[in-house]
């Protein structure tokens, strides 16, 4: 009889479009068959961590003297929604004689197979389908290239620990601090995460520091010239000593005496003149929290829903590559495939026709680079690219942005000649600032409005005509602008992304910012915009259109859990460990049982703490019963967790 082989898939559609290459087309029991191999699919997570009263049934009640639970041997239940699968998916991993994991190619993916292999003692080999896109080119692409599966179990130990991780910190310290909380009259649920209550520290201290915030006056004069019959603007540079470290005058009255000496002056002198010709790189493809970002700020999509158009883009219509992804650069190997996806791209949307003929498919950005590939590169367009037609509305305008981006990199590099002039009125020092565009390089794939933004003091860009040095262009007025200092802004979703990702710049502490200088933040590419989902949905912030900000009942939470675990930089050194669980420097019981001992360190120390939380309670469900309250979302979110317990994130 000959071998079956069976592939693993993580979704039914994943499944389908791998069946179809692989000509599996007849219908089974909760799989697809074809000639020697069978295709199944999970539907996320067909397994969940087990809650605490599946250890001891004492656990259904909620006692501090039980804390901290700690599993010695780590169980896992079957989700009882998705039960028949599960039953399909084991049924057919005892047939099989050799096993292909084609979940999503990453940590969380590795987990959804791996944990069923275990589960159900798959001891056969096993390979590794490893894919960046689901249209036909790309999965007979990674079919005829297959890993072996022992190159990819090192994500599954790293993903094991994180939900681990997750589970001890949730269910302790959610329990703790919320019978602490009814000890003081509070008696709603008070979730505490590993990564959610760092990410809401951020927002209840952006919160304060814009609540503390005092404005302060400044001074600035804008003094328009005329040169050879060509007027242009410069700006008065008060003396340094008086001025702040962004350079803002806060004396008023020497602002006023250089407005009075400047309008009476008749001329400015030029005094210098330098002029350099600057070249900009274009920016690199996307990764997923810069597209969340940008998508925050130009199209004013929240996290979740950029990431849900985007899974869309790569399940539904195989527009993209896969959108998890949490490095911007290419491989090398991909840059053969241009030529091909440039002439799909220009078939399917005749408006490119004047771009592309600027493109030069051979052209290679500095996003080709084999060493800072991680293991997914960069989100771009697939050559499966078709009439745009059926793609509308934010679809459209995500998949445009990802487009243009990509197109850049065949684009020259922008360049321009900015020359800087400065002129003596009256005694007063002036700077004028001129920009001329030489090559619009890169720019062109990329509309004004998606240019990075300007500083909000940066004067607007101008040509100036023709200058000399000694030159004496005429005063035509002068402008004494009273100004006041900005108090920071408070966080978008896609601000707060950002923030998550480059936790290191708002760490105090210099050997732990040194240290977390290489570290991806806090959470991952995959789970941030849940993390900002579930403090919404559990009250814990609120949006005030674009801007998130913190409840009341954040403000107590974070005010009374241990510093540490409120810390974005605690977490983000356990995902440097994390880190090191994949590349094998350390072992998952190693780490599982450190997190083991910082969390009985925790309960220690905070089992007598008297808490006030204000505001009221937070609608979240029980962390014990291990559900998320949100329930259902279309398949193409892609959420790989439905029901994990509310601590874990």
């Amino acid at each position: 009889m000959a071998a079956m082989r069976l592939f693993l898939c993580e979704k039914p559609s994943q499944a389908k479009d791998i069946a179809k290459v692989l000509g599996a087309t007849r219908r089974g029991d909760g799989c697809w068959l074809g000639s020697n191999l069978t295709v199944t699919w999970c539907i996320g997570h067909l397994l969940e961590t087990a809650p605490p009263d599946a250890y001891d049934a004492r656990y259904k009640r909620w006692v501090l003297a039980d804390l901290p639970i700690i599993p010695e041997r780590w169980k896992m239940l079957v989700k009882p929604k998705t039960a028949g699968q599960f039953k399909a998916v084991k049924r057919l991993l005892g047939e099989a004689d050799e096993l292909v994991i084609a979940t999503d190619a990453d940590r969380e993916g590795e987990m959804i197979a791996r944990e069923l292999v275990e589960h159900c003692r798959y001891r056969g080999p096993i390979q590794r389908l490893w894919l960046s896109a689901l249209d036909d080119a790309s999965i007979r692409k990674a079919l005829a290239a297959l890993k072996p599966g022992a190159a990819t179990f090192s994500l599954y130990q790293s993903a094991l620990g994180r939900s681990r991780a997750d589970w001890l910190i949730g269910m302790n310290m959610s329990r703790l601090f919320t019978l602490l909380g009814q000890q003081s009259g509070y008696q709603g649920v008070l979730p505490v995460g590993r990564v959610q209550t760092p990410t809401l520290r951020l927002v209840v201290d952006r919160d304060r520091s814009i609540a503390a915030f005092v404005a302060l006056p400044y001074w600035a004069i804008e003094v328009p010239l005329l040169a050879d019959g060509t007027a242009f603007s410069a700006q008065w540079r008060a003396p340094a000593e008086l001025c702040d470290e962004q350079g803002r005058c806060l004396d008023q009255t020497l602002a006023q005496q250089a407005a009075t000496a400047m309008g009476n002056a008749a001329s400015a002198r030029v005094v210098q003149l330098r002029t350099e010709r600057l070249r900009e790189a274009p920016p690199l493809p996307f990764d997923l929290g810069t597209l969340q970002e940008v998508c925050s700020k130009k199209l004013g999509l929240g996290a979740q829903e950029t990431l849900d158009i985007a899974q869309a883009l790569y399940e539904t219509h195989k527009l993209i590559t896969y959108p998890r992804s949490d490095c911007g650069y290419l491989p090398l190997s991909q840059h053969a495939e241009a030529p091909a996806i440039l002439a799909a791209l220009g078939r399917a949307d005749p408006a490119l026709a004047g771009l592309l003929e600027h493109l030069q498919a051979q052209r290679r950005s500095r996003a080709w680079n084999d060493a800072k590939v991680s293991a997914h590169h960069g989100i771009i367009p697939t050559a499966a690219a078709q009439n745009l037609e059926r793609l509308s509305g934010k679809p459209r305008a995500l998949y445009s942005l990802i487009r243009a981006r990509y197109l850049a990199q065949f684009l020259a590099n922008h360049e321009y000649d900015r020359t800087q002039a400065d002129f003596d009125c009256a005694g007063q020092a002036l700077r004028a600032v001129g920009k001329v565009i030489v090559e619009p390089g890169w720019r062109r794939a990329l509309p004004e409005a998606l240019t990075p933004a300007k500083g909000r003091e940066a004067p607007p860009a101008q040509a100036l005509p023709a200058l000399r040095e000694g030159q004496d262009c005429s005063v035509t007025g002068v402008t004494l602008k009273d100004l006041w200092t900005q108090p920071p802004k408070p966080f978008t979703e896609g601000d707060l992304i950002k923030a998550m990702k480059n936790v290191a710049k708002l760490v105090d502490d210099p050997r732990l910012k040194q240290k977390l200088k290489d570290t991806t933040g806090i959470g991952t590419e995959a789970t941030r915009a849940g993390i900002i989902q579930g403090l919404l949905e559990r009250g814990y912030l609120v949006k005030q259109g674009k801007a998130l900000a913190a409840t009341p009942a954040a403000c107590s939470l974070i005010d009374a859990v241990p510093r540490a675990i409120a810390d974005p930089g605690t977490t983000a050194i356990w995902e440097q460990a994390l880190d090191m669980v994949q590349s094998g420097e350390m072992s998952l019981d190693e780490f599982v049982g450190k997190q083991s001992a910082w969390m009985s360190k925790q309960v220690q120390r905070c089992a007598g703490l008297r808490l006030t939380i204000n505001g009221p309670a937070s609608p979240a469900a029980a962390p014990w019963k291990g559900k998320r309250k949100s329930g259902k979302r279309k398949a193409t979110a892609g959420r790989k967790r439905v029901g994990k317990p509310i601590g874990r994130g």
